[in-house]
C-alpha cells in the first residue's frame, strides 16, 4: 500500500507537470462572467467522510436558497484518490470551479498557474475579518490563492478508557517528553488485550515537522530549501522504528494495513488505541467512531522549544479557468462569512478563521467541538516559530517520508541510510 502511495504521488506530479507544459495561466475569462446575472452552475470539490458530505450539502442548500440563480454541483470522495483525480481534471482543463485543497497543494497548483489570484476575483469575497495568520497561510509569494476554512493543530488524541483498563495513568502533557510518550505507549500495550496499542500509529510526516521544530529546525526554509539536518531525520526514523519494535505501536505489516483507512477503521476509531498523533479537528470524528469520551493532549517534547504551530485545516481555492468566478467567489464568501453556513459546518473543517463565525457557533458546539476550539485557542497564545509553505514539488515529500518510513519499519533500511535517502529524494522532489 505504501508503494501505491508513492505511485499516486508520482502520477499527480507528472500530471501537474503536464499542466505547466500546456501553459495554464492564472486568468479567468472576463466575457464568461458577463452573463452571471442568469442561471449558472458551478462545481465544488472536497474530500471527507459521510458526515462532512452531509454538512457541506446542507450548507450548499442554504447558499442556493440565498442565491437562486446559482446551482452548485458537489464533487467529493475519499482523500485517497482526491488529488489524483484533481490533477487529472486540471490537466484536462476540467477542474471544478471551487476546489478544496490542503497542505502545500495551493502552492503546487498556484505556481503552475492553475489557481486564480483572489485579488482579481470578480465576485464579493471579504477576508478583512480573518486572522492574519490564516490569511498568510493561503498566500503564495504574497498573493492570496487560498481561503482558510479554519485552524487546527497537531495533538495527541487520548482515550482515557483504554488507559484506565490498562491501569496506566494519563500522562502530564505539560511536561512529558518523546521518551515518556514511547514508554507510556509501550506500557499500555503490554497491559492491554491483544490488538490494543498504546499509540495507534508510528510517526507521520507531520510529526517529523514538529519533531524537527523542537530542535530549532523546520521542514522548509524561507527560501524554499529543505531545512532538516540529516541527524534529525535519522533520529526521527529511529524513534519511529522503536515505537513499532517495542510494540508501543503496531507492527510494520499492521501499520501498512492501516494506511489511508477511514476514521472508523483506525485503531483509535475502533477503541483499540490509547493515543493517536493527529490533527485536533479529528477529535469529533474519532469520538463518534469510537463511542468514547476522547480528549486532546499537547504534543510531547514541547518544552523548552515548542514545535507545534497553527495550520489551516483546508483551503477553498478557485480554478484559474473557471468560467463563473463571480459565482465561485460568492460560494466561498458564503462558506467562510455566513452565520448560517458556520452553524451547519461548525468545526468540521477546523475552528473558523473568522472570529465572528467562531462566536456564532460557540454555543452550538458539541463537547468535542468546544475542546477542539479551546485547544486551538491555547495553541494560538503560544510563541512558536514561523511556518513556511512548502515549495513546488513538496507534496511529494510527504509520500517520500511515508514510503521510506515503511522501509525502516520492515528493516529494509537502517535509520541512517533512510535519512540519507530522504534528504536525497526530498531535494530531488523540490528541485533544490
Amino acid at each position: 500500500m505504501a508503494r501505491n502511495n508513492i505511485r499516486r504521488a508520482r502520477k499527480s506530479i507528472a500530471v501537474l507537470t503536464a499542466v505547466a507544459l500546456f501553459g495554464l495561466t492564472a486568468c479567468s475569462s472576463g466575457s464568461s462572467n458577463q452573463a452571471e446575472s442568469g442561471p449558472v452552475e458551478i462545481r465544488f470539490s472536497w474530500w471527507g467522510n459521510a458526515t462532512r458530505a452531509e454538512l457541506t450539502n446542507k450548507a450548499i442548500k442554504a447558499f442556493e436558497a440565498e442565491n437562486p440563480t446559482i446551482k452548485v454541483k458537489p464533487e467529493y470522495g475519499d482523500i485517497g484518490g482526491y488529488f489524483d483525480k484533481l490533477a487529472t481534471q486540471v490537466a484536462a482543463n476540467d477542474a471544478p470551479d471551487v476546489i478544496t485543497m490542503g497542505g502545500a497543494y495551493p502552492a503546487e497548483y498556484a505556481n503552475r498557474g492553475a489557481l486564480l489570484d483572489l485579488s482579481k476575483v470578480d465576485g464579493p469575497l471579504d477576508l478583512s475579518r480573518f486572522d492574519e495568520g490564516a490569511l498568510q497561510n493561503g498566500q503564495v509569494d504574497g498573493k492570496q490563492y487560498g481561503v482558510s476554512t479554519g485552524a487546527n493543530a497537531l495533538s495527541i488524541v487520548a482515550n482515557p478508557a483504554v488507559f484506565q483498563a490498562a491501569g496506566v495513568p494519563l500522562p502530564d502533557d505539560s511536561t512529558w517528553t518523546w521518551e515518556d510518550f514511547a514508554r507510556v505507549a509501550a506500557d499500555v500495550t503490554a497491559k492491554s488485550p491483544q490488538g490494543t496499542y498504546g499509540t495507534a500509529t508510528v510517526l507521520t510526516h507531520d510529526s517529523l515537522d514538529a519533531f524537527a521544530r523542537q530542535r530549532g529546525e523546520s521542514l522548509y526554509t524561507k527560501d524554499g530549501q529543505l531545512g532538516l539536518e540529516q541527524d534529525t531525520v535519522r533520529d526521527y526514523f529511529d524513534y519511529s522504528l522503536n515505537l513499532s519494535a517495542t510494540r508501543a505501536a503496531p507492527s510494520a505489516s499492521e501499520t501498512v494495513e492501516k494506511l489511508n483507512v477511514s476514521t472508523e477503521q483506525t485503531l483509535m476509531g475502533m477503541g483499540k488505541a490509547a493515543m493517536m498523533l493527529t490533527w485536533s479537528n479529528s477529535l469529533t470524528a474519532l469520538s463518534k467512531a469510537s463511542g468514547a469520551e476522547l480528549q486532546l493532549l499537547r504534543l510531547p517534547g514541547e518544552s523548552p522549544t515548542p514545535g507545534i504551530w497553527l495550520q489551516s485545516s483546508q483551503f477553498y481555492t478557485i480554478s484559474a479557468r473557471s468560467k463563473h468566478t463571480e459565482a465561485a467567489a460568492k460560494l466561498v464568501n458564503f462558506l467562510v462569512n455566513n452565520e448560517e453556513a458556520a452553524k451547519v459546518v461548525q468545526s468540521d473543517r477546523g475552528v473558523p478563521s473568522n472570529p465572528e463565525m467562531r462566536s456564532a457557533i460557540q454555543d452550538l458546539l458539541t463537547p468535542q467541538g468546544k475542546a477542539e476550539a479551546a485547544y486551538v485557542d491555547e495553541i494560538g497564545k503560544l510563541k512558536f516559530a514561523p511556518t513556511f509553505i512548502g515549495p513546488t514539488g513538496s507534496t511529494a515529500v510527504a509520500e517520500i517520508t511515508a514510503r521510506i518510513n515503511t522501509e525502516v519499519l520492515f528493516k529494509r533500511l537502517t535509520p541512517e541510510k533512510a535519512a540519507e535517502q530522504w534528504i536525497s529524494e526530498g531535494k530531488a522532489a523540490i528541485g533544490k
